[in-house]
């Protein structure tokens, strides 16, 4: 499991180092073969690439002619790119993948169980912001089979 979150740095090739506790499993799941594409909040997921065919089959059986999950098969699938990570644990973050998420050189990498959310540091901190402020107001809207959840 991908946990925590952690400040990262992109160099200006647009390269980004992973952390230690990441790069294992990554190593070890797709053995170093790790897929990035763009997610609707405007930041990119890495998968491990095993991992990533599993999303992608269940993406690509969803029925096309429904304007939803021809959007979602256009985004996530169209813009899925495989990395590698090199032997110093980083990976290349394709140009297009960082104008999309807006990334320039500080970021933030979320983990988030199977996957690892890469946002740009100062959206991330607007949008975790919104998140609280709302959470704060409204409370969490949980579905009805966690609302039992306690942490």
């Amino acid at each position: 499991m991908f946990r925590g979150a952690t400040k990262v740095t992109l160099d200006a090739k647009g390269r980004v180092a992973i952390p230690v506790r990441h790069r294992e499993r990554l190593a070890a799941r797709g053995e170093g073969q790790v897929v990035c594409t763009v997610d609707p909040d405007y930041c990119l997921l890495l998968y491990p690439l095993p991992d990533w065919e599993d999303i992608e089959r269940k993406i690509m059986r969803l029925p096309s002619f429904q304007p939803k999950a021809r959007r979602l098969q256009r985004l996530m699938v169209g813009y899925a790119t495989e990395i590698e990570l090199d032997g110093s644990g980083r990976v290349l973050v394709p140009r297009e993948l960082r104008e999309f998420a807006g990334l320039d050189r500080q970021a933030i990498l979320i983990g988030q169980g199977g996957k690892l959310e890469l946002w740009d540091e100062t959206r991330w901190n607007e949008r975790r912001d919104e998140w609280l402020a709302a959470s704060a107001e409204d409370g969490f809207d949980l579905p009805g089979d966690l609302e039992s959840l306690t942490i």
